[in-house]
């Protein structure tokens, strides 16, 4: 049985007050259907949207890369839901895909004959300024973040 898909998308704004020095931060949260890829796009376009303005050039379309391969990897390796959240704030983004499965994944050079697996925390590994996992619940988050100011 497949989870509902209709979850919704909410972007929050906390604007404060720039006399107080404090700045904007910007949120998508999305709860992701079990094994429904169709999210992955729609993910990308969710998160394209909350970036638009964001960034140096090519760090959005990163960010979409990467979030790409978290959710892909929640979806196709666990048979449960899953929550992306992704955080725009002055110091950079960070997206976080939360599952309910405690297994940690691990990322691995994919063998000759495998060309198309295992290469998701790689990427994730080698283009995110900082990525971790850490134990949420029962299950895992999985994250990455990328530095406003990188280059």
């Amino acid at each position: 049985m497949i989870a509902d898909t209709s979850a919704t998308t909410r972007t929050v704004e906390d604007k404060a007050d720039d006399d107080a020095g404090e700045t904007q931060a910007s949120q998508l949260r999305r709860r992701l259907g079990r094994a429904d890829l169709r999210a992955v796009p729609e993910t990308r376009r969710a998160l394209r949207e909350l970036l638009r303005h964001w960034g140096r050039p090519g760090q959005s379309e990163t960010a979409e890369l990467l979030t790409s391969e978290l959710v892909t990897n929640a979806l196709v390796h666990t048979d449960h839901d899953a929550v992306l959240t992704a955080t725009v704030g002055p110091s950079g983004l960070r997206v976080e895909v939360r599952d309910f499965v405690p297994r940690r994944p691990q990322p691995r050079t994919p063998s000759a004959g495998d060309s198309t697996h295992g290469r998701g925390l790689v990427l994730v590994q080698s283009l995110a300024d900082a990525w971790g996992v850490r134990a949420h619940g029962v299950g895992k988050v999985v994250w990455f973040e990328l530095d406003a100011e990188a280059a």
